[in-house]
């Protein structure tokens, strides 16, 4: 007669080097997560009242949330929370209420850095974006109105997401956005988006649809725009002139290079510098100073300040024969 084997070891995890917490313990070291992200980064939270010019003076319009940066009052927020405004006051998780400025404002990337006066604040640590994986645990806070902030928990949706940005004359992509369906609340732009141990991967930026948003990462691209923005106020960037698309290299060309894509130019703006260096519509790039040009992102990816008035070699095909040209990159003027 053969007995049933007993399901109770599977349960718990015996024979296999498993133990499988019950619901309860589960939810239980959630919270514990949670919450101890909570505490760690509320005090370095703060609330912006947004101040902006009208006819006789400054008028309090709108409100965002700030992350402390350093001890001595920097703190990083959403472009869009201050434009328009160069003062306003921030209400820190202490309760006490300082006037701030705007020290800088990057709107391609959605960032700002204002300074609080006088203020002791207590910083945070900055994680890395490009170590987050989806289905990872993630904590929004924010300070909306001054209140002692909120706290919303979820998980990373997506990654490498993008979404347009314009200062009004330049438009950019935005790339490697975070997605989670960590709800953010009115007010909350400019927040943190935490990892589970109490580090700062994302500036919450906007709401993208029911039960999703959005976080500008926080990663070595975009730390290298806030420490521009507390030190300069600008972050420089360089000027191509050229507007495109991905598209599939020719077959004879692919099997060359040994890729598969580049990018079509559809449009050359007149008198830029890829005009000055020989670029015409329809070309199809396949590298930059020698890095594969796959999608417009990847030539945005090279426009940094290093690159202003640096000739960088530029090859592409026309009418099926690879030519070379050299392009001096201008500064983005905004």
């Amino acid at each position: 007669m053969t007995s049933t084997p007993s399901t109770d070891g599977l349960r718990n995890g015996a024979g296999a080097g498993l133990e499988i917490p019950s619901d309860d313990e589960a939810l239980d070291a959630y919270s514990t997560v949670v919450s101890t992200v909570a505490e760690r980064v509320l005090p370095s939270v703060a609330s912006l009242r947004v101040s902006r010019r009208v006819p006789g003076g400054w008028q309090a319009q709108g409100a965002g949330s700030a992350v402390a940066l350093t001890p001595d009052g920097f703190l990083v927020t959403s472009a869009h929370v201050v434009e328009g405004s160069g003062r306003g006051r921030t209400v820190l998780a202490d309760g006490r209420e300082v006037p701030y400025e705007v020290v800088g404002r990057d709107p391609l990337s959605d960032l700002a850095v204002v300074r609080a006066s006088g203020a002791d604040l207590e910083p945070v640590s900055l994680g890395d974006a490009d170590r987050l994986r989806v289905g990872q645990l993630v904590v929004a806070i924010g300070n909306p109105m001054g209140l002692r902030g909120s706290v919303t928990a979820g998980v990373v949706s997506a990654l490498g997401r993008s979404f347009p940005t314009s200062d009004g004359r330049a438009s950019r992509m935005v790339e490697n956005v975070i997605q989670t369906d960590a709800a953010l609340n009115p007010g909350n732009s400019g927040g943190a988006l935490v990892d589970g141990r109490a580090r700062v991967v994302g500036v919450n930026t906007a709401v993208a649809g029911i039960g999703l948003g959005l976080a500008v990462p926080v990663n070595p691209t975009t730390r290298r725009i806030i420490a521009a923005l507390m030190h300069e106020g600008r972050f420089r960037r360089a000027f191509f002139g050229v507007a495109g698309g991905s598209r599939p290299l020719p077959p004879r060309a692919a099997r060359a290079l040994g890729r598969t894509d580049g990018v079509e130019i559809v449009e050359v703006v007149p008198g830029s510098p890829a005009a000055r260096g020989g670029l015409r519509r329809e070309d199809l790039l396949v590298d930059v100073d020698g890095t594969s040009i796959a999608d417009a992102g990847a030539l945005q990816r090279l426009m940094v300040t290093e690159a202003i008035g640096r000739p960088l070699r530029v090859r592409a095909f026309r009418g099926g024969d690879l030519i070379e040209l050299t392009v001096v990159p201008v500064e983005l003027q905004s």
